[in-house]
């Protein structure tokens, strides 16, 4: 009783109750925040993940551009229905290098975290073409104009050296090729052989079967990439973090 007298002295006196408010919060954090000052690393390092080839990150950043975020998030949450639909829960290190994230849970299309190699190529193109003539209830706009945009790799090296300087692991020799990957990874005469060594795992084709190399080639490579980089039939997540 005595101390809910006293606590009535906080609700009746504005500036007592946001001292203590603030004491509270502020204690709070620190209980929160000075952990993360002895650890190293916050995210655990998985085999597999990779920084987006130079013709992947070209295709992300027209994604972005497209506005594609808005209705697609890409983090698939660790609750029984979204991993039965979706797949495997999303771990942090496949997001590591994106700059920015594809988080949320505001879906009006489904989740992509996990779309990479769950549809072929020419049905990415027909869905990005004329989304109804593939999935009738589709709301989704039409994006048949990136088949008519050529893409050149001209400012790809910029584009290397920004996401570097923010830590992702793109060295002076990825920098340098990254003109010839660019063009290479849509190209399936091209030698692969650089493009895999810097990239395990890149997939070299046509992604959208015309000559020329255009928006619709990079976008496609971007989305055919997510979820692939981590093989979860053997993934095992450390049991320390």
């Amino acid at each position: 009783m005595q101390i809910l007298q006293k606590h009535k002295i906080l609700e009746k006196n504005a500036t007592l109750l946001l001292i203590f408010s603030f004491l509270v919060v502020t204690i709070g954090g620190i209980v929160q925040i000075t952990p993360l000052f002895y650890l190293e690393n916050t995210i655990e390092k998985v085999e597999g993940v990779r920084p987006y080839t130079p013709l992947e990150l070209a295709g992300r950043d027209i994604y972005i551009r497209e506005g594609c975020y808005v209705c697609h998030s890409q983090m698939i949450r660790p609750m029984r229905d979204e991993v039965e639909r979706y797949g495997h829960y999303s771990l942090a290190a496949e997001s590591m290098y994106d700059h920015p994230f594809q988080w949320g849970s505001k879906r009006t299309g489904p989740d992509l975290a996990r779309v990479g190699g769950r549809y072929s190529d020419e049905w990415h193109v027909d869905h990005l073409r004329d989304p109804q003539s593939v999935v009738p209830e589709s709301i989704m706009p039409k994006y048949g104009f990136l088949m008519d945009r050529p893409i050149r790799p001209d400012r790809i090296q910029q584009r290397l050296r920004a996401d570097a300087r923010v830590g992702v692991p793109y060295d002076d020799a990825m920098i340098a090729a990254a003109v010839a990957d660019f063009r290479a990874q849509a190209d399936p005469n091209a030698d692969p052989s650089g493009l895999m060594e810097r990239y395990p795992g890149a997939q070299q084709r046509n992604f959208d079967r015309q000559p020329q190399l255009t928006e619709m080639d990079a976008l496609v490579a971007y989305l055919q990439v997510l979820g692939t980089m981590v093989d979860f039939s053997t993934f095992e997540p450390d049991p320390n973090r």
